[in-house]
């Protein structure tokens, strides 16, 4: 049992502290990257820095254009963003300490959310000056073929059209290359156009460049679109608190607000805090946090999560959690750090493009050269071809529409109420066949509940619920609790006289004179009270009045009504077995098996049990197969680690089981997972559609060009268009409802 508990107490220590130092402050860095240009760029800042000694993990994400680093010297460290991009500009996106020195990739400080509007707007400009230089480089260019009775006039025009789109791709393709690398879409651009100049084709040279840059254009404007389009779905953040004062209420920064502070909420407001309502009943629309369209009524003493829009009427809260620990900045970070987790498929598809531009621009060269060289072709036209190779060669499709297709997964995830802490789970959620679950808390609500009244005969059902209740009054027990709170009055305490509670029995107390036995059947028992036992699962406690059986009430801990719906969702995704495991007894656990439709089920298990049964079972399934695990107790955490997936409930769940998981339930509903499953397979058919798409696409027009059947407007078609086309596919995800 000790050695359990060590293992808890690591796997917690693992999970939850991996990326602390000795004083507890998190080595792990947030940044925010504005003018990245593009995915393949991302993937070759990521590249570059993981070659440093002292970066222990990094991960730059195209989609989210952030970055995580962790690293012993991150000041030497961030000057590799601009060795390797020249003009990022990096930009803190948590508060903390900033370098010692103002590194050339222009780091500065600020709070996560801080910068978002300042960005847009600047965000705005650019795409309006690159449009307006669209707009006059089509102009010349619209002139040039006017004038092309004039050669060199016309000539003059396309150049000066050329240089107004394509100076800064130039510029970058030169600043690139003098870092050492040479191939990315800037350079091969920009090689391709001016050698198209040296055939003397200058229409083509510049009509490209503005193709190129039109494409360019419409990609930024897509993918801020899907950024935004994902971020929408997360529009939790409260802007505002109402809290109140003395002088009456003030309208404060939720990040202000402290613990047991009292927040108003009025009808069509966010709940800005996690908290317990002290006043008001009203109806809470949720369906940010879970996905769920109907209102639910809440009352004074229900726990209320940051996030939610009171629709009805006026409540006070009671703050529980400050804002840095509240559900909405909980929610808020494991969505926009998932996509740092990287799936199979993206580290496979950034190491392809690794290898895939080089071989093209290679095969390009061969082309150039071998048939003038040793077949006496024409110079000119081979180059042509080789140019038209160098269009298609950049592999920005791949790497930008893949990473962007798991995030919309992530953020569509979210939206249902369940969050992904990375794409990495994506992959293994499609292999799922098993899944575990814990008893209590996910199968069950995890509180007991009268289930049934049996009373003798001659008892009023009335009189009798109101003497429990009476008896139960005084015990903080959770069963007493279950019983007053079902007779659902309060009890005048002041009728009950000689209250004593009996060890492991019961109650023995007088109410209104009357002698009353409230407890299992051994009190029954000791004291001759004749009765019959109830054979049911549950806890029974029985009655007596004045040594005569009154009855009994039935005591369990009820199923989850979502429960049997969800077995009935996961048989149709294609799970193949559910296996439940318990503490409870075999009886007990028989029931809640067979009630909830679970195929089998292990009884009477201690904490340690739960992962040597999981581990049989992994065996059981077989190679290819992957197993969940659910649950949300703290002794669940090494479980939950262990499994292939570990999924936490986010309501009951304890803090160690939703930091150990890998996938989080908001409600607590288990039918979500069928929901995960259909959106985990909608993300890969997507993916692998894009996948092919490209390629094929790609490989068309390499065949085309080397033949001389494809020209660099078409090839510009087959590297701008099919990023275009793979990214609106990719935002489908987003779409599906389910």
């Amino acid at each position: 049992m000790t050695n359990y508990f060590i293992y808890i107490i690591l796997t917690i220590y693992e999970h939850i502290f991996i990326h602390m130092d000795m004083k507890g402050v998190s080595l792990m860095k947030k940044y925010i990257l504005k003018n990245l240009d593009c995915a393949n760029c991302a993937a070759k800042l990521e590249r570059e820095i993981k070659k440093s000694s002292t970066v222990k993990s990094v991960s730059v994400d195209f989609g989210t254009l952030t970055m995580l680093i962790d690293s012993s010297d991150i000041e030497n460290d961030l000057l590799i963003v601009n060795k390797t991009e020249p003009g990022v500009e990096l930009i803190e996106a948590v508060k903390g300490i900033l370098p010692k020195k103002q590194n050339s990739a222009k780091c500065c400080s600020g709070d996560r959310h801080s910068h978002d509007h300042e960005h847009s707007e600047s965000g705005e400009d650019e795409l309006k000056k690159e449009k307006i230089k669209i707009v006059v480089a089509v102009v010349l260019m619209t002139a040039g073929f006017i004038t092309k009775d004039n050669m060199t006039v016309s000539n003059i025009l396309f150049v000066f059209s050329y240089v107004i789109v394509g100076y800064s791709v130039i510029l970058k393709a030169i600043k690139n290359l003098l870092k050492g690398n040479p191939f990315d879409e800037f350079f091969l651009m920009s090689f391709a156009t001016l050698a198209a100049f040296f055939i003397n084709q200058f229409s083509e040279a510049a009509g490209v460049m503005i193709f190129y840059s039109v494409g360019e254009l419409l990609q930024e404007i897509s993918v801020n679109n899907s950024r935004k389009s994902i971020k929408s779905l997360l529009e939790l953040k409260p802007e505002y608190a109402n809290l109140e004062t003395a002088a009456g209420l003030k309208t404060v920064n939720p990040e202000t607000v402290e613990l047991n502070n009292i927040i108003v909420v009025k009808p069509g407001e966010k709940i800005p805090l996690d908290g317990e309502i002290s006043e008001g009943k009203t109806q809470l629309d949720t369906s940010a946090l879970t996905g769920e369209s109907v209102p639910r009524t809440y009352v004074a003493g229900d726990n209320v999560m940051a996030g939610m829009i009171n629709t009805s009427g006026l409540i006070k809260i009671k703050v529980t959690k400050l804002f840095n620990e509240s559900s909405v900045f909980k929610i808020l970070e494991m969505v926009e750090n998932a996509s740092h987790k990287k799936a199979e498929t993206e580290k496979f598809i950034t190491k392809f493009a690794r290898y895939y531009t080089p071989a093209v621009v290679m095969l390009a060269v061969l082309v150039a050269a071998i048939p003038p060289l040793f077949f006496g072709q024409l110079f000119s036209e081979w180059l042509y071809r080789a140019i038209v190779l160098l269009v298609i060669s950049c592999p920005c499709a791949l790497v930008l529409s893949i990473p962007l297709g798991y995030f919309a997964g992530i953020g569509r995830a979210a939206k249902s109420g369940i969050l992904v802490k990375g794409s990495t789970f994506f992959d293994v959620i499609n292999d799922i066949k098993v899944i575990m679950l814990d008893k209590t808390g996910t199968i069950t609500k995890g509180i007991f509940e009268v289930a049934d009244v049996d009373t003798a005969e001659g008892m009023n059902r009335e009189t009798f619920l109101e003497y429990a209740a009476l008896g139960e009054a005084q015990s903080n027990h959770p069963i007493a609790k279950s019983i007053t709170a079902y007779y659902n009055n309060k009890p005048d305490l002041n009728r009950i006289t000689n209250y004593e509670e009996i060890s492991g029995n019961g109650i023995r107390a007088e109410i209104d004179g009357r002698k009353i036995l409230l407890g299992n059947s051994k009190l029954m028992k000791s004291h001759n009270v004749e009765f019959t036992e109830r054979p049911d699962y549950g806890t029974v406690v029985y009655m007596s009045i004045d040594g005569k059986y009154a009855g009994n009430l039935l005591i369990k801990d009820m199923i989850k009504e979502d429960s049997g719906n969800a077995v009935k969702k996961l048989r149709d995704v294609g799970i193949e077995k559910l296996v439940m495991l318990t503490g409870d007894n075999e009886t007990v656990a028989e029931n809640v098996a067979k009630t909830a439709g679970i195929d089998s089920y292990y009884a009477n298990l201690l904490p340690e049990g739960k992962v040597e049964k999981l581990e049989e079972e992994m065996k059981k399934a077989g190679a290819g197969k992957k197993l969940a695990f659910v649950g949300d107790g703290i002794n669940d955490a090494p479980v939950l680690a262990r499994a292939d997936v570990g999924i936490a409930m986010g309501g009951l769940g304890s803090d160690a089981a939703i930091e150990t998981a890998d996938v989080v339930l908001i409600d607590d509903k288990i039918s979500k997972i069928a929901d995960l499953v259909k959106i985990s397979k909608k993300t890969r058919r997507i993916l692998i559609e894009n996948i092919i798409f490209i390629l094929l696409i790609k490989g068309i027009f390499i065949v085309l060009g080397i033949f001389g059947l494809a020209n660099m407007w078409e090839a510009v078609f087959a590297d701008v268009g099919t990023a275009l086309l793979a990214v609106f596919n990719a935002m489908r995800i987003l779409k599906e409802k389910y």
